[in-house]
């Protein structure tokens, strides 16, 4: 049954019919911006995974190029999972899981595989480099998944996430001399992770932090409440040792909607899948579920991660702010500078009975999506997921910036380098912005995206 898409968000990634997940492939490839993602163009739920393909000049257009890998053909996989992607010797290179059902449980198969492309468009696949014999002993190979490759000193690296038969997820090291035969280095951390199991690593040498995501993270002190979350990790590999040295750690998004962070190849830029597993989508009537966060700018300052939303937008109105303002946003940039701040009331997309809720509490700031529109559900069972909150905490420094990012089914909101991402599916009528606010000083600026 051929799907239409009736709507879509204005300058989010997402599938041209269909389901997206993760992030794969971001990289720079002559003279364009190249992302790829998990996606299945057939229906509104996950299928046998593909990767679809969008490139950009300025990281918020983006055109469609064809499919860039499918299931099947001579390697006869089931699905092509999640990976990354490096350029050597002028061409693009996509490391990727190939998945095989076969009876299910431990007799699936994860194992990593390598397309080629001179072209950046048309790709060909060059079979398994990283088989079932390459894992280190005790290593499940019905969970192998997601690897991460970049090259260090004339050789190629790779992270990839892996199992125990016994225990819970890992990051296991390999490296090569020729993207096509792989030596296992080491177990990165030599521990479980505090979820059932890790995905989608991601290491970014020049800035020194790697993302991973925990499947099934218990909750601490108020975060990682979605079934799944995604953490960074501040420090160094060591290549000696094939250990990562971790000094700090934190939570990548603090949003109901957000997963699968992976950096650009050669650039520090950002994008995480905008969504979460184990949740209903009222987009998929209109055809499409799921889409990618816009491109955020990330930096390491004081050993902590930074995220900066990067969008092509012009300035339209700047207005300084007493007490209460009044503006209409669907979608665009809105920035406000306070300094002195003592209070903060957003309603956004709202027509008076619907509306999506920011506010200053405590030192928090304080999402509520419980009456944005079309109830989305999930799993979670604690008091702030069925209440439709989530919280990030405010730097409470004395002068704060806060920048939202407006689309047409999202909300993504920055202060001080954190983030708070959540969709959202309001009336068409909703689209009034209040801003109430107490502090010695406020301006409020609204750019649109073209």
């Amino acid at each position: 049954m051929a799907i239409t898409k009736t709507k879509q968000p204005a300058f989010h990634i997402t599938g041209e019919t269909g389901w997206i997940n993760d992030p794969n492939g971001l990289i720079y490839f002559n003279g364009r911006y190249h992302a790829f993602y998990q996606y299945y163009p057939h229906a509104t739920n996950w299928g046998p995974m593909h990767w679809g393909h969008v490139v950009s000049t300025d990281l918020t257009h983006w055109e469609y190029l064809p499919v860039a890998l499918a299931p099947g053909g001579e390697s006869g996989e089931d699905g092509c999972f999640s990976g990354s992607a490096i350029v050597h010797d002028g061409k693009i290179y996509l490391m990727y899981t190939g998945f095989w059902e076969n009876q299910g449980g431990e007799s699936i198969r994860q194992l990593q595989c390598l397309a080629e492309s001179e072209d950046g468009i048309n790709f060909k696949k060059r079979g398994i480099v990283i088989g079932e014999n390459d894992l280190p002993k005790g290593y499940a190979p019905c969970d192998f998944r997601d690897p991460k490759v970049w090259c260090h000193n004339g050789e190629f690296w790779c992270v990839v996430a892996a199992r125990k038969y016994d225990g819970k997820g890992r990051i296991l090291l390999f490296k090569s001399n020729d993207l096509f035969k792989w030596t296992f280095v080491n177990d990165l951390f030599d521990k479980d992770s505090l979820g059932v199991m890790i995905e989608c690593p991601d290491y970014n040498e020049d800035l020194g932090y790697m993302f991973s995501c925990e499947q099934f993270q218990p909750a601490e002190k108020g975060v990682h409440l979605n079934v799944h979350t995604s953490r960074w990790h501040v420090g160094k590999l060591d290549y000696s040792t094939g250990h990562f040295k971790e000094e700090n750690r934190g939570i990548v998004d603090y949003g109901f909607d957000f997963y699968a962070p992976q950096t650009f190849a050669g650039a520090p830029v950002m994008m995480g899948w905008l969504n979460m597993w184990d949740r209903n989508l009222p987009s998929a009537k209109y055809g499409f579920a799921g889409m990618l966060t816009v491109p955020r700018k990330v930096s390491v300052v004081d050993g902590r991660l930074y995220q900066t939303p990067i969008v092509n937008s012009t300035e339209v109105l700047t207005t300084s702010v007493h007490g209460r303002f009044d503006d209409k946003v669907v979608k665009g940039v809105v920035t406000i500078n306070a300094t002195g701040l003592e209070k903060l009331s957003l309603k956004m997309r709202s027509n008076g009975v619907n509306y999506t809720e920011l506010t200053l509490k405590d030192g928090e700031w304080v999402f509520n999506r419980s009456k944005s529109g079309e109830a989305i559900i999930g799993v979670e069972k604690d008091a702030d997921s069925l209440n439709g909150i989530r919280r990030m905490p405010c730097s409470m420094k004395r002068d704060i910036t806060l920048t939202i990012v407006f689309d047409e089914f999202s909300v993504e909101i920055f202060e001080d380098g954190r983030a708070l991402s959540s969709t959202i599916y309001p009336p068409e009528d909703a689209c009034d912005l209040v801003l109430t606010v107490k502090a010695d000083s406020c301006k409020y600026a609204r750019a649109d995206v073209e």
